[in-house]
C-alpha cells in the first residue's frame, strides 16, 4: 500500500506541478513557460533572491493577482469535491453517489442562494455566513435523500440515486425561482447555479483550505472502516466496526466539505463522481489510497476544466459548472449503463 502511495501520489504531484506551469501560461495574455517558472521560482525560499527577472512587470502582474489565486482555487475546490465523492460512494456503497447526483450540492447552493437574496452574506458570521449556512441546508438536502430512500427502515441503494434526482430538480426549481422573482440579486444567483472561479481572490482559497485539511483527516481516519464497509455491513460490524457512526461522520464530513466548495464556486457537478472512480481504477479500492489521490487528481481535474472554461471561447468565458457537466454527464450515463442490472436489482 505504502509504494502504491508513494508511486501514484508522486506521479500525480509532478502531473499537478507540470498542469500549473502550463496553465497559468495559457490566457487571453500568453505567457512564455520560462517566465512562468521563473516567477513561481521567485517566491520560493533561498531560490527566490537568486532568479534574474527577465519579464515584463505585467506578467508578473498578472499571474501573481489573477491567475494563481484562481489556479489555487480550482485545486482547493476540485480536491474537496473529489474527496467528498469518494467518502459518499465509500460509506454508500453506491458508484454513482457524489455531492451533485445526491442533491447535496444542490441542497448548500439553496442556503447560499436564500443569503444572497435577502442581503444576509455577512450578517451573522462575516465571510462563514455562506459556508455555515450551505453546510446547514446541504446537511438537511442529504437527510431527505436518504429518508427518501429508505424502504421498510432500509437504505435502499437501488432507489438513492433516483431520490438524489428528486431532490436536486426540486432544490433547482427554489433556486431558479429565487432567480426570477430577483431584480439586484439576479446575477449572483445564477452563479450558484452554474459554478465559476471568475473573480475569485485570495480571500475565497484562505476560506476553503482549513474544510479540506479537516475533510481529509476525517474521511482518511475511517478509510480502514470505509475498506471494511465494502464488504457489507454486517461483515463489518462483525469486524469492529462502528457502522452507523462512521456512515454518520463520513456522510456530515462529506457535506461539509462540499458546502464549503459551493459556498466559494458554485454548483460543480460530476468531479466528486468522475475522480473517485479513475482513482480507483489506477489503484484499486484502497480507500486509504483513494482519498489522498482523489485530493490531487480532483486539483488537476477542476484546474484544466477551468482552463478550458476561460479560455475556450475567450474573452467570452465558460461557467465552470457547464464545463464540468459536459465531461461528467458522458461518463454518468456510461457508469449508469454499466451498472443498470445491479440498479434493476
Amino acid at each position: 500500500m505504502k509504494r502504491k502511495l508513494m508511486l501514484g501520489g508522486g506521479v500525480c504531484i509532478i502531473l499537478l506541478l507540470l498542469s500549473i506551469v502550463v496553465s497559468l501560461s495559457i490566457g487571453s495574455a500568453q505567457l512564455p513557460l520560462s517566465h512562468i517558472v521563473g516567477i513561481l521560482a521567485e517566491h520560493l525560499p533561498w531560490i527566490g533572491s537568486h532568479i534574474e527577472v527577465n519579464w515584463p512587470q505585467s506578467s508578473e502582474q498578472i499571474i501573481n493577482k489573477v491567475r494563481i489565486p484562481r489556479m489555487l482555487l480550482g485545486i482547493l475546490v476540485g480536491a474537496v469535491l473529489s474527496v467528498a465523492g469518494a467518502g459518499f460512494q465509500g460509506v454508500l456503497r453506491n458508484p454513482l453517489a457524489d455531492p451533485y447526483s445526491l442533491g447535496v450540492s444542490s441542497g448548500a447552493s439553496v442556503g447560499a442562494a436564500v443569503l444572497i437574496y435577502f442581503g444576509l452574506q455577512f450578517a451573522w458570521f462575516g465571510q462563514w455566513s455562506i459556508p455555515i449556512v450551505a453546510f446547514a441546508t446541504g446537511l438537511i438536502s442529504l437527510f431527505l435523500v436518504l429518508k427518501l430512500a429508505m424502504i421498510e427502515g432500509k437504505l435502499k441503494m437501488e432507489t438513492l440515486i433516483l431520490s438524489g434526482v428528486v431532490m436536486q430538480a426540486f432544490l433547482g426549481a427554489f433556486v431558479s425561482f429565487l432567480v426570477s422573482i430577483s431584480n439586484q440579486t439576479i446575477n449572483e444567483i445564477i452563479f450558484w447555479l452554474m459554478g465559476s472561479l471568475a473573480m475569485r481572490g485570495w480571500s475565497y482559497t484562505y476560506m476553503i483550505s482549513p474544510y479540506l485539511i479537516i475533510g481529509v483527516v476525517i474521511l482518511l481516519s475511517y478509510a480502514r472502516s470505509l475498506n471494511l464497509l465494502a464488504l457489507g455491513e454486517r461483515q463489518a460490524a462483525h469486524l469492529g466496526v462502528h457502522v452507523e457512526r462512521t456512515k454518520l461522520i463520513v456522510l456530515i464530513a462529506s457535506t461539509l466539505i462540499t458546502a464549503a466548495a459551493v459556498s466559494v464556486a458554485g454548483v460543480i457537478g460530476f468531479v466528486g463522481l468522475i475522480v473517485p472512480h479513475l482513482v480507483r481504477m489506477l489503484v484499486g479500492p484502497d480507500y486509504r489510497l483513494i482519498i489522498p489521490l482523489s485530493a490531487i487528481v480532483g486539483g488537476i481535474y477542476v484546474l484544466w476544466a477551468d482552463t478550458l472554461a476561460r479560455t475556450l471561447l475567450s474573452p467570452t468565458e465558460i461557467p465552470l459548472g457547464v464545463v464540468t457537466a459536459f465531461l461528467g454527464a458522458p461518463f454518468f450515463a456510461y457508469l449508469l449503463h454499466k451498472d443498470k442490472k445491479t440498479l434493476r436489482g
